[in-house]
């Protein structure tokens, strides 16, 4: 059973607020997801007191908590604000814990049905801390994680990627519930790339049937889908199976949907076709919305 189906019904949809104009994008998608799902959603702040290395600072330790956390609950407040904005009906909570931002949200993981943070924070490294950020949640979180970045299509489909793997089964089954709640197609893209060997004095290509490949592909796509489609008949289903590299198509497809679903492995790294740096340009480079969806257990 995945973490996901053992949450209560109405788990809230959690979101990292850090005073950038990003978590302020990723607010307003959050509240947006809770009008779809009728959950609440819950804004948070983690932050860490200085503790040394700071010669010049002259207040002391109370004087520093309560301006971060003065400042803090002033974002909390902001983000809210853009929330309502989009859903006005969606239940509001804001907490602001003195705890490491992706250590609170790995925490609250544990009771979310989502965990949502923006693309960019605060800073000179954010692209980083936002892109590791998304990775630890997808390694130690126990729930999906969306990057909200990019540009949303309204109308356009869900996009998932299937790797052919039960790995995949847990972002099929998210991808199919986003798309029925959203009213919106679905498309799964499987991939397969060619095989090279190197030497020093030539590349040659494997020997490899690729018809036979795709037709396999195909089948395997086929019966992987075969389940959710008829849970969600509503669901308009479009199968790719096309020879590339997974993160151009998924980022190809991406450009035209409003939503993008990948899955993940529990122990850091993704499986099948989302293996290192195809994961990594996804969490960077997503044309739209990016959900990264835990296996199933």
């Amino acid at each position: 059973m995945s973490d996901q189906r053992m949450k209560a019904p109405d788990a809230p949809v959690v979101v990292g607020i850090d005073g950038s104009a990003s978590a302020l994008a990723a607010a307003s998608w959050a509240a947006a997801e809770c009008a779809r799902h009728q959950v609440p959603l819950r804004l948070v702040h983690g932050f860490m007191l200085p503790v040394n290395g700071y010669p010049d600072l002259v207040i002391t330790a109370v004087e520093a908590r309560h301006a971060i956390e003065t400042q803090a609950r002033d974002w909390l407040t902001e983000a809210a604000a853009a929330a309502r904005a989009t859903a006005p009906d969606v239940e509001i909570t804001t907490e602001v814990v003195c705890c490491g931002g992706t250590a609170l949200l790995v925490e609250e993981s544990e009771k979310a049905r989502l965990v949502v943070i923006g693309s960019q924070g605060l800073g000179t490294v954010t692209g980083l801390l936002v892109g590791s950020t998304a990775l630890a949640l997808a390694a130690h979180g126990r729930s999906p994680v969306v990057v909200v970045r990019g540009t949303e299509v309204p109308g356009g489909p869900v996009v998932v990627g299937v790797d052919g793997s039960p790995t995949s089964e847990a972002a099929v089954a998210f991808a199919f519930e986003e798309a029925s709640l959203r009213g919106a197609p679905l498309t799964a893209v499987m991939t397969s790339q060619d095989f090279t060997v190197d030497s020093a004095y030539n590349v040659s290509r494997i020997a490899i049937d690729w018809a036979q490949v795709e037709e396999d592909e195909r089948r395997l796509l086929a019966q992987r889908l075969a389940g959710w489609q008829e849970k969600y008949p509503d669901v308009e289903v479009r199968r790719v199976v096309l020879r590339d590299r997974p993160a151009r198509a998924l980022m190809r497809y991406g450009a035209e949907a409003q939503l993008l679903v990948v899955g993940s492995h529990d122990h850091g790294g993704f499986v099948g076709m989302l293996l290192g740096s195809t994961s990594q340009a996804l969490v960077y480079h997503a044309p739209c919305p990016l959900a990264i969806v835990r296996k199933s257990e």
